[in-house]
């Protein structure tokens, strides 16, 4: 039998896979629809649901989610790139109640303003999953809680805990602004077609109100610590980069705020004073916790080091 044959078979199968009512899914923009109607309906009873509640979903492919997310609810709002799919979402539920329930926004997600919602589900293309987090918890008026499909990776990365091998500035970050939760592990074989990644499922529920901080300053400080987590606080301070950073942000603040800038100001000598009086100069950003980056944000604070502009 000819090497190429099995080859064929095997290109055959995987066009077959990515077609959906006609419709040719493209797997470099993360189009892999959900198809295992026990996690579709796993996902729709963790958001618990009101019959009141306005629910953003994003990617919602060709409505197999978004059916069973209108019984339960008010409204569904339903964010999709593909105007193909937008189109069969809408044939789908035409001539039906539940169409009266249903808007369709057809765009980027990213690009695009949120309306308001009370709960947000999404099956993410992962390459948007980041930016769309932040997105999210910035987004104001607040909502109750998201329910979100990630990479598996992303989605540890996420609820990582100080020590944790993926911890990171992403985990920092998010659990600065909301609380996080691993609901459920799906695997590949769940989409069609497969995506080559294993994928989780995390609740998010947004502090409210969030902490009375600087979010520009909070990241521009985990920026410099997790740059080089492994290293002492004292250690990422000590860098010629960081500390002309810090000395013309500080400069400019001082210029902005009326502030003289003292004759023998040293930066290096400031800064050393700022993490040693914290008491976290030979601490790692590896294992602190939210608290400990906020003890540390307050000290370069209480010294008019802007640290995010």
């Amino acid at each position: 039998m000819p090497k190429g044959k099995p080859r064929k078979k095997t290109r055959k199968h995987e066009e077959i896979q990515k077609q959906v009512s006609g419709i040719h899914l493209v797997r470099e923009r993360g189009q892999h629809l959900l198809k295992n109607p026990l996690i579709v309906n796993g996902i729709i009873e963790k958001a618990a649901l009101r019959s009141t509640d306005v629910v953003l979903e994003v990617g919602p492919g060709t409505g197999n989610m978004t059916v069973k997310l209108l019984d339960q609810c008010k409204r569904v709002v339903a964010c999709e790139v593909d105007p193909r799919m937008a189109a069969e979402l809408q044939k789908r539920v035409l001539g039906t109640p539940a169409s009266q329930k249903l808007e369709i926004m057809v765009g980027d997600v990213i690009k695009t303003e949120l309306p308001f919602f009370d709960v947000c589900v999404a099956n993410l293309p992962y390459q948007i999953s980041s930016p769309f987090v932040f997105k999210l918890l910035l987004h104001r008026p607040f909502f109750r809680c998201a329910i979100l499909m990630f990479q598996r990776e992303f989605a540890q990365r996420l609820v990582a805990k100080p020590g944790d091998k993926l911890y990171c500035r992403l985990s920092a970050n998010t659990q600065l602004l909301a609380r996080v939760d691993h609901l459920m592990k799906v695997g590949k074989n769940n989409f069609r077609p497969p995506p080559k990644v294993e994928s989780s499922v995390v609740r998010i529920e947004p502090r409210n109100p969030p902490p009375p901080i600087n979010f520009k300053e909070w990241d521009g400080l985990l920026r410099i610590l997790f740059n080089r987590k492994n290293k002492t606080l004292s250690a990422c301070f000590r860098t010629s980069t960081v500390l002309e950073l810090l000395e013309k942000n500080y400069r400019i603040h001082c210029s902005c705020n009326s502030i003289a800038v003292p004759k023998d100001f040293n930066v290096k000598n400031a800064v050393k004073e700022i993490i040693v009086g914290c008491g976290y100069a030979e601490k790692r950003s590896k294992s602190m916790d939210i608290d400990d980056f906020l003890t540390v944000l307050e000290g370069f604070n209480s010294q008019v080091f802007a640290l995010g502009q």
